[in-house]
């Protein structure tokens, strides 16, 4: 078995690790002051961005959970892989050869882990069927695309493929690549019988299911043939790497446009996604077999930065009673979203496939173009379900439908769509404004706890106090805010860690010397000082070993400092703040020795001591002259 990474590999692979390229596949980052980044939180459901990545020091943190790390903890927790798995990814994506304590180049192919096993035989089996797309046998899976407007280019694109009639051609594809059954067993791509395994995808047209990192993890298949006695569209069963609840098809394509346009378009199948793009709608997706729930949703708002600065969601839907229901499943999930949510429904029910091969690209754009307002769709579909000829229907209809105005976030628009409703129910606008404010009030009433604690303050840059009741820090008193000292400690911490270059030489002394008198600030400069100087020029290790000398319970304290932007704009202005707060930092200090020299000489007999007198004032003198130097350089 092969040994442990060799240490300095694991420091290299971090250093030349660029953690916001890596971060970038899962968040959409935006600029948060010089050197810093902000998205959304990909390990909790949050509203405002407060996930800072700050690549000079090669960490992330949010102030909203409390999750930090380096590169390497992402990826562990984002592809769910072991520490040794997540260096040899990243080891792998800048090229670099990793060495092992044993000498050896690293785990074969035997030993690698599960997960990425299993990511291996899914990108076999995906290049097998590309590959059975174009033999003779798949003539019947051609058609179908051509038939639905796909020419070649489209199923290269969209990497279609073509599972072969008969019970083992990838089974033995992959067995003659080394996997063994009991590997085979885990990937979701085979059935079990009395005579073993045999392959699940026969005679059918195949689509790769990719997660959002690009990797395969997945595939589903359309019935060709009239003797197939499965179901239409057959995919991959639960497994340890597909989840199809946190799928949506077509992510892996459309990640950087949603990011960009703020759009994301949820179609209902491969087909229709393949159309959507392909006429210009690169932001479309689809789900797996399942209705858009809470975990696409968290998908979706990270790729959107969904923190209520514009972004929009649009559903497509079949008009027929199916589509109707799995759009007001939908609106049930509004909520969720800060971005608008909308509905395109066809008039003639048509899917976008269908839409483009009937009247070509131009159709589908349009039928995006004509999406309306997800609440307006689900307002008009609950009247549908009454008799509006009667008075009990129109009063049944209100009822149904006030609860959905009152649900409608833009407090401008609501009043307005009352006056919508009471002019579709033939009712005195009065009567539904008054409905609709009943609606919203027992609303407010059934608010989840976790809206209690409300919005971060905006303009406030979170500290130890702001964290979670639970405390990131049980074992000291949490810094107040508010106090002056404590903040002006937290300020030189930051410019310390995310600049430590600046505590070259004499400041260095300097530094080291100070004295802090908050405690958990105190317990992260002794671990400065136990860290020494020599690693002043390589931020991101100065972080990592503060980090392994700080008490375990500061670490996330010393994380959340080391990411939190420094209010700078330049490169000048940095250097121009961290001068003034480190001077600001000594200062206090020569105030604290002069105090305390003061008291001394105070309570000295000048005629007894006249000696000791005279030294006092010369060196009460020298830190006066000390602290207008520091005042004058800053």
């Amino acid at each position: 078995m092969a040994g442990l990474i060799k240490r300095e590999d694991i420091d290299e692979v971090r250093q030349r690790t660029d953690i916001k390229e890596v971060v970038d596949g899962y968040v959409t980052l935006k600029g948060a002051g010089l050197g810093s980044f902000k998205g959304l939180c990909p390990f909790h459901d949050e509203r405002s961005p407060s996930f800072t990545v700050r690549p000079q020091v090669g960490r992330y943190h949010c102030f909203g959970c409390g999750e930090d790390g380096d590169v390497i903890s992402f990826v562990q927790k984002l592809d769910h892989t072991s520490f040794h798995e997540a260096v040899e990814k990243l080891a792998a994506r800048i090229g670099f050869e990793l060495r092992y304590e044993d000498g050896g180049t690293g785990p074969n192919r035997e030993e690698v882990g599960k997960r990425q096993r299993l990511l291996d035989a899914h990108k076999v089996a995906d290049e097998f069927f590309r590959a059975q797309l174009l033999t003779p046998g798949a003539a019947e899976g051609r058609n179908f695309l051509h038939g639905r407007g796909f020419d070649r280019a489209a199923a290269e694109q969209f990497g279609v493929g073509y599972a072969p009639q008969g019970w083992d051609a990838l089974l033995k594809h992959l067995r003659g690549r080394g996997y063994t059954d009991a590997e085979l067993k885990l990937t979701g791509m085979f059935s079990e019988g009395n005579r073993g395994i045999y392959d699940r995808f026969r005679g059918r047209l195949i689509w790769p299911i990719r997660d959002i990192a690009g990797d395969t993890i997945g595939f589903g298949a359309r019935k060709l043939y009239e003797d197939d006695q499965g179901p239409k569209y057959l995919n991959t069963p639960e497994t340890t790497l597909y989840k199809k609840s946190q799928v949506l098809y077509g992510i892996d394509l459309a990640k950087r446009t949603i990011a960009k346009e703020r759009q994301l378009v949820v179609v209902e199948g491969y087909t229709d996604v393949m159309a959507c793009h392909l006429s210009g709608i690169t932001t479309a997706v689809a789900t797996c077999g399942t209705a858009f729930g809470a975990d696409h949703i968290k998908i979706a708002r990270r790729l959107l930065s969904d923190d209520g600065t514009g972004g929009e969601v649009i559903f497509t839907f079949d008009g027929d009673a199916a589509g109707q229901k799995a759009a007001l499943r939908a609106f049930e999930e509004d909520q969720r979203f800060v971005a608008q949510t909308y509905v395109a429904v066809e008039p003639t029910g048509a899917d976008p496939c269908d839409l483009r091969q009937a009247r070509g690209d131009s159709a589908v754009r349009d039928l995006i173009s004509s999406r309306r307002p997800l609440f307006e769709f689900a307002i008009r579909a609950s009247l549908k379900r009454h008799n509006l000829d009667t008075v009990e229907g129109r009063i049944a209809a209100l009822r149904e439908s006030a609860p959905v105005v009152a649900q409608i976030r833009d407090a401008g628009i609501r009043p307005g769509y009352a006056r919508e409703l009471a002019g579709w129910l033939g009712m005195p606008v009065e009567e539904v404004s008054r409905a609709v404010a009943v609606a919203a009030k027992r609303a407010q009433g059934e608010t989840p706890a976790t809206q209690a604690g409300g919005p971060q303050r905006a303009g406030m840059t979170p500290g130890v106090a702001d964290l979670p009741a639970s405390g990131v820090v049980p074992s000291f008193n949490r810094p107040d805010p508010r106090d002056p000292v404590a903040s002006m400690e937290r300020q030189a911490l930051e410019v310390a860690l995310q600049e430590p270059a600046m505590l070259a030489g004499e400041t260095w002394e300097r530094f080291s010397a100070a004295g802090f008198k908050t405690p958990a600030y105190q317990a992260v400069h002794d671990a400065m000082r136990a860290s020494g100087p020599g690693l002043a020029g390589d931020p991101v290790r100065w972080v990592e070993q503060v980090m392994n000398e700080v008490p375990e319970p500061l670490r996330p304290l010393v994380s959340e400092l080391a990411v939190v932007p420094l209010p700078a704009s330049n490169a000048e202005g940095v250097l121009k703040y961290c001068r003034d707060i480190l001077a600001r930092l000594f200062e206090l200090q020569i105030t604290r020795v002069k105090a305390d020299k003061m008291g001394q000489l105070q309570r000295l007999d000048a005629s007894a001591h006249p000696d000791e007198f005279q030294r006092l004032n010369r060196e009460l003198m020298m830190l006066e002259m000390e602290r207008r130097s520091l005042r004058s350089d800053a």
